[in-house]
């Protein structure tokens, strides 16, 4: 019972002092209440709070499944074959390690075929629309005064 007085007295003499005013949070309801009992409540607030992607949870076979169908996006920038090779190259050495060593569900995941992401990749280049003329490029910055003045 006294180690419990104490505290109370201690927290009355902050209350005294001011030391809760204006804590970030005060007169805001308490998120998540009236909402049924959440296991994971801890994590999804840490994911959200940090903004990690919620794609890195999934097991390796889905991650590289999801890569696979997003491979056609992430290729269309790239400005030569050779570097649509290079990443279709990766990915598969990603497939390979993973047929390998296998982990997680069993998802059925094959390696690309590079070929035919090329050729997916420069129908692509040649349905796009010209681009447009480059903008003339900027005019040359003036030094500041005190760079001027150094001289």
């Amino acid at each position: 019972m006294r180690w419990e007085a104490s505290i109370e007295a201690q927290i009355r003499a902050a209350q005294e002092r001011g030391e809760f005013d204006n804590l970030p949070g005060a007169g805001k309801p308490i998120a998540g209440r009236g909402l049924p009992y959440d296991e994971s409540w801890w994590i999804k607030s840490f994911l959200e709070r940090e903004q990690v992607p919620t794609n890195l949870l999934l097991p390796t076979p889905l991650l590289l499944r999801r890569r696979i169908e997003q491979l056609p996006d992430e290729v269309r920038d790239l400005p030569t074959e050779q570097a649509v090779r290079a990443v279709v190259a990766d990915l598969n050495a990603e497939v390979l390690a993973w047929l390998r060593n296998p982990s997680g569900p069993r998802v059925v995941v094959r390696p690309v075929d590079a070929d035919a992401v090329v050729r997916r990749w420069q129908e692509q280049r040649r349905n796009a629309p010209p681009s447009a003329p480059a903008a003339q490029s900027p005019a040359p910055r003036r030094r500041s005064w005190f760079r001027r003045r150094a001289r």
